[in-house]
Order: structure tokens, then C-alpha cells, then sequence
């Protein structure tokens, strides 16, 4: 490459650094590219101007900022002003390329857009009869590389469990147990790294909060680019309380299709045998669609999710994904 100190800035030198750039700032494949405006290459043999070059510093500057990677002081050259080269240009593109799943803040959390989060009838089969509740959640994304765009500059999707209820001899213990998860984050994993988002390390699957009950299951290395169109048991947690400790809250994750996250939930009570237990549970109230917090009082499995941000310098190229949730 002929791009040293006191060189010329020739065309393919610019443009060996325009698609490097372009390959994490633009369309890019897969878990590169956060969708936003290319840079344009410039002819063979033609001039770089003071605007490419400008664009070029400028994007990269944004590119460091939005994922928390520190990367040379440098000023972007104006019309009219002596372009000259500017040093680390190629080491601060492979330390962005290398973090460019991290993200220095998220957006507005969002919640589902349609349908029923919780099952807000009784759920029982017979007295002391096993059953179970399935939460199902679908969130569609408008098109292939908008989903890609989502999750590589740094979205996460959520999910909250809980149930609060009451009226049977069993509700306490599910609305003690319910509380015990936390919330379970699904990143894109993208790199097949851990990713810093808004100062928080994600792994792929990532629980955070919640205490209590025996967790028997965590993938925390998959994350959708980990994920297929056959179901992954992402997360199991077995009860702890005494005579109930197998009760199960259970979660799998399928990458649908390439704009199609599914995210499905199963409570699963046992049938007990012990002299006046019952398995029986209360319904409740729901939670409305668009909030982001367990507002009902029924059994629920909640799913939301953080768009990225747009503060750091990016536009909204990952659109609007909707939420669709359905409980049974």
C-alpha cells in the first residue's frame, strides 16, 4: 500500500479504507453492517477531495463513538485546505471492525404490539394434575438485512416472567418462583463475541436480575447468528420450594426465517401426590400491549425489546419490528 507519511493520498488508498469502512458502516454481509450510507470510492486514478477524505474521517469517527473504541484525534479536512496523510487511519478501522458489535447506548425500550402476554384465566387439570402454559412471541422484522442492521449495532431483545395473582394454596409458590428469572436478553452475538451494549457485557443469551431456583440450563453463547430454524432451549429453571421443586420455566429460541425471531416460554406444573396439595392457579389481569413492565396480575411472560441507538451519529436503518405475542 502506498499510503505513508509525506506520500500522496492516492485513489486506492482511499478506497482500500472506504471498504473497509463501508463493510461495518454500510450494507456489509451477515454480522457486518449497520446499514447506513456507503461511502463512495473514488476513480482510478482520479482525485481525492477534501469532501471524500472528510467523509471518510467523519464516518469513522461516528463508527468509534457509537461502538465505545477510542480511536485517533483527527480533524477532518475542509475545501479549500491542504489534504494531508493522517496516521493510524488503518489501525482505528480494524480495532472498530473487530468492536463493531459494541454499542455505547440503546434506545427506547418497546413493547409487544398485539395479541395476549399472559394467560389470564385459571389453569389447572384436576386437583393435583400436571399442566403447563406456553407464551409464544414473534418479533417480525421488516426485511432480512434491517434484522441485521438490529442486531449488529447493538439491539437486544427481553424477556420478564411473572405472575402476582392469587386465590389457590399454590399461587404464592408460582408467584414467588415467576419472580425468580430475571430478565433474559438475546443479542446478536455478532463476531461471535460477548457484546458491550449502553456499558453492559451480553453474551448471546444473557440473564441478568432475578435470584432463586436452580438454574439448569443457559446458552449464553447463542445469540441469533448462533441460531436455526429447529428450536434451542436457551434457559431452564427448576423451582426450589418444597413439594413443588419441579415445577420449570423454559424458553427456546428459533431464528424463524431471516426476519423472524421466535421466543417461545412453557411454565410446566407436575401433578403432586402429597395429601391436600393442589396444583391449581389463579388467572388475572393482563398486561397491555406496549408496556414494557408486567402490569397485569396473571401468569406472564412479558417480551420487549431495545432498539439501537441513533444518538452516537447512526440513522434508523433497522426500521420498526413488531412484537406478536399469544399465550395458551
Amino acid at each position: 500500500m502506498t499510503y505513508t507519511t509525506g506520500g500522496l493520498i492516492e485513489a486506492t488508498d482511499y478506497n482500500t479504507f472506504a471498504g473497509q469502512i463501508n463493510n461495518i458502516w454500510g450494507t456489509g454481509a451477515t454480522d457486518s453492517g449497520w446499514g447506513q450510507t456507503a461511502i463512495s470510492a473514488v476513480s482510478a486514478g482520479g482525485v481525492v477531495t477534501a469532501t471524500n477524505w472528510a467523509t471518510l474521517v467523519n464516518n469513522l469517527a461516528t463508527a468509534g463513538a457509537q461502538t465505545t473504541t477510542t480511536i485517533t484525534s483527527r480533524s477532518a479536512p475542509t475545501t479549500g485546505t491542504l489534504i494531508s496523510i493522517l496516521p493510524a487511519v488503518s489501525t482505528d478501522i480494524t480495532n472498530v471492525t473487530v468492536n463493531r458489535g459494541n454499542a455505547t447506548s440503546s434506545g427506547s425500550e418497546v413493547g409487544y404490539s398485539s395479541g395476549t402476554t399472559a394467560k389470564t384465566t385459571a389453569t389447572s387439570n384436576g386437583a393435583q394434575g400436571a399442566w403447563t402454559i406456553t407464551f409464544t412471541h414473534t418479533i417480525t422484522f421488516p426485511s432480512a438485512n434491517q434484522a441485521r442492521y438490529f442486531w449488529n449495532a447493538g439491539g437486544r431483545v427481553r424477556l420478564q416472567y411473572g405472575k402476582s395473582s392469587t386465590g389457590t394454596d399454590i399461587d404464592a409458590d408460582w408467584n414467588t418462583f415467576a419472580g425468580y428469572p430475571g430478565s433474559l436478553y438475546i443479542t446478536g452475538r455478532v463476531n461471535s463475541a460477548a457484546q458491550t451494549i449502553a456499558g453492559v457485557s451480553y453474551t448471546g443469551t444473557t440473564r441478568i436480575g432475578g435470584s432463586g431456583g436452580t438454574q439448569t440450563t443457559l446458552v449464553t453463547t447463542t445469540g441469533w447468528y448462533q441460531m436455526t430454524v429447529t428450536p434451542t432451549t436457551v434457559f431452564v429453571l427448576n423451582n426450589t420450594n418444597a413439594p413443588y421443586t419441579s415445577e420449570t420455566i423454559t424458553t427456546t429460541a428459533t431464528q424463524t426465517s431471516s426476519t423472524v425471531l421466535t421466543l417461545v416460554t412453557t411454565w410446566f406444573q407436575p401433578a403432586v401426590g402429597g395429601a391436600g396439595q393442589t396444583t391449581n392457579i389463579s388467572g388475572g389481569t393482563d398486561t397491555a400491549a406496549g408496556s414494557v413492565t408486567i402490569t397485569g396480575t396473571a401468569p406472564t411472560t412479558l417480551c420487549t425489546y431495545f432498539p439501537p441507538s441513533t444518538a452516537q451519529g447512526l440513522s434508523n436503518s433497522w426500521g420498526t419490528p413488531v412484537i406478536t405475542a399469544t399465550t395458551a
